[in-house]
């Protein structure tokens, strides 16, 4: 088995997917990070783990991140691994803050997303369409806001309870 190189992945991808889906590529990065349009995520997901070529089979991590409210950007990054090949990829995308775009879930894909985009969802506000079963998971079901998000503002009470910072 072959490991190949982030030119080699990038050419599989540009090949595959529709075009202008690849938004970005870094491959100078120790784990080469590419940029897709949040509407070719599962389609190249799907594509990347079942390809003999590439077969990322292991989600190692999902997080989400903010960008501030400047920017009007929430975003996800993926970290894939392919175990038998030994190569690792970033893939990231992007949305707005407000919510109506969301992201596709691609816990049909890998089913340790599940979690992982729950506590997106939980802690960053980032919403995921498809995801089957899209709750809170660390904070209380009537929690308000998201905590990670640059522009939260922590509660002085929960349910009456002083909350000290």
């Amino acid at each position: 088995m072959k490991t190949l190189t982030s030119h080699e992945i990038e050419e599989i991808l540009r090949s595959r997917l529709p075009e202008n889906s690849l938004l970005d590529v870094q491959h100078e990065l120790p784990q080469p990070s590419f940029t897709l349009q949040a509407e070719a995520l599962v389609e190249a997901c799907t594509f990347l783990r079942d390809d003999s070529r590439t077969y990322f089979d292991f989600l190692n991590c999902l997080s989400g991140i903010d960008s501030g409210p400047e920017s009007n950007r929430l975003g996800v990054v993926y970290h894939l691994s392919s175990i038998p090949h030994g190569h690792r990829i970033v893939l990231k995308v992007w949305t707005s803050r407000d919510g109506k775009n969301p992201i596709p879930s691609v816990a049909q894909i890998w089913r340790t997303a599940e979690w992982h985009e729950r506590e997106a969802f939980d802690l960053v506000g980032i919403p995921f369409s498809g995801h089957p079963d899209l709750r809170r998971i660390l904070m209380p079901d009537d929690w308000e806001g998201h905590p990670l998000r640059k522009d939260y503002e922590n509660p002085e009470s929960y349910h009456g309870i002083q909350i000290q910072y």
